[in-house]
């Protein structure tokens, strides 16, 4: 087992449900094709509008204008600002708790691709989820996020970014987040990676990773 030294997590998918669950519920209500809005996003991933406004490069009214050009390009027209709107996921409070016990024995970070605009990592607009977003991250070191540093995820730099801060180099780290493309560069940095698909594997999986029983 590596001597782990720190664990870094995302923030959305990861310590709150996932908002591609919202982006399904959006899709069959307004009868669009099912994971449209992700493919949307994941067309021209490094230049699309997704990427320059959690890079903090284009306005929110201009990404609201660009993703409904590109969606309207993939044969379906949807408002960017009601792509926004489903951003906001509910708090998994037994993530939560993890973390907190990491706390007790790592250093914690977060490394999160997120949009200026919002409030807090996860876009909450409620603001009882506002506030509980900001209270997870208060409990974390060190905090990289997209909209700050102009870079994101999977960008090797944001994660070297992270880990120089946390004054832990790569192998050391242990990263989670609900996205294989931004596990990738971090487990070719050396990091252990684990993929959140849903919470009780991915509490079991940082259970084996770490030798801490949660």
């Amino acid at each position: 087992m590596k001597s782990i030294e720190a664990i870094l997590w995302d923030f959305g998918g990861v310590f709150t449900t996932s908002p591609f669950e919202a982006f399904n519920r959006f899709e069959d209500a307004h009868d669009l094709p099912k994971d449209i809005i992700r493919q949307v996003n994941s067309t021209n991933p490094t230049t699309n509008a997704w990427a320059q406004f959690e890079s903090n490069t284009i306005t929110v009214e201009q990404f609201d204008q660009l993703f409904e050009q590109e969606s309207e390009a993939l044969g379906h027209r949807i408002r960017g600002m009601r792509v926004l709107e489903l951003l906001s996921g509910d708090l998994r409070p037994r993530m939560v708790s993890v973390l907190r016990q990491c706390k007790e024995h790592f250093k914690v970070g977060c490394i999160t691709n997120n949009m200026k605009s919002g409030e807090g990592p996860s876009m909450a607009k409620d603001e009882a989820k506002a506030a509980a977003s900001q209270s997870v991250m208060a409990l974390f070191d060190v905090i990289v996020e997209s909209s700050v540093e102009g870079v994101r995820k999977p960008n090797p730099r944001i994660y070297e970014i992270a880990c120089n801060r946390m004054g832990v180099a790569p192998h050391g780290c242990v990263f989670l987040d609900d996205l294989g493309i931004n596990l990738k560069p971090a487990k070719a940095l050396g990091m252990t990676t684990i993929k959140v698909v849903e919470e009780d594997q991915a509490i079991i999986d940082l259970e084996q990773a770490t030798g801490i029983r949660f």
